[in-house]
């Protein structure tokens, strides 16, 4: 079964400083439809106006995932981390037993855009952690890079869960595909551009859910970024 979220139909939370697109339930956009896909809880779509963010607030038993696309993300927690995201950076946070952070725009004049991404950890209570890398175009370029996944495979930011994170960069006649293992699900998430996956067209903000399907097959893209998870049902 594959089934379309287009990306007009994603919730929305508009704030000011704050414009935010919600793939599922989230704050107070509730959509019994939408409520996650396995542990993938969150995938909010986030553009803070400059000098602008969150303040310090809590989380726990989350593994948190920040993806910058444009700008610049400082970041602060209550482990003693501090740094400045740009585009290609990845960052991952164990909440655990809790953590406070906070989240800004580094910049006093420009936006910053980036996708926060929760996923559900397969263990509660576990010690809290952070870990960025940074992943740049190239290796992204055509093919399908291990950003984030259980093991740290492939130089990929570790977190607590049996799921896949992949980032990919595609354009023109580039052909991609990945086959899916019994018992796993995925969820495609077009960042920007277009492209095919399976015969359906996606636009810049749609997603695909798989479930049941032995391969995914992405083509036909122009200009496309997008990330796909490969999760436990």
């Amino acid at each position: 079964m594959i089934e379309m979220r287009k990306s007009g139909d994603r919730g929305i939370a508009n704030f000011g400083w704050l414009d935010s697109r919600h793939t599922f339930s989230f704050g107070h956009y509730h959509d019994p439809m939408h409520m996650g896909f396995g542990p993938l809880l969150v995938i909010n779509e986030d553009r803070v106006q400059a000098g602008k963010g969150f303040g310090t607030h809590g989380h726990r038993d989350m593994e948190i995932i920040s993806y910058v696309l444009e700008g610049e993300l400082a970041h602060k927690d209550s482990m003693g981390n501090g740094s400045v995201l740009r585009y290609g950076d990845v960052q991952r946070m164990s909440a655990g037993t809790g953590v406070m952070h906070s989240e800004f725009n580094h910049s006093a004049t420009d936006q910053v855009h980036f996708l926060q991404i929760w996923i559900q950890p397969a263990q509660k209570g576990i010690p809290p952690g952070y870990e960025e890398k940074h992943f740049d175009s190239t290796s992204k370029q055509g093919q399908l890079r291990l950003i984030a996944s259980a093991d740290g495979a492939d130089g990929s930011v570790t977190i607590h869960q049996d799921a896949k994170l992949y980032a990919s960069i595609l354009n023109g006649s580039e052909r991609i595909e990945h086959l899916l293992a019994k018992g796993r699900t995925a969820y495609l998430h077009l960042i920007r551009g277009q492209l095919e996956a399976n015969g359906k067209r996606l636009s810049t903000g749609d997603a695909l859910k798989f479930e049941g399907e032995p391969r995914i097959a992405i083509g036909n893209a122009e200009a496309a970024e997008f990330l796909l998870f490969d999760l436990p049902y």
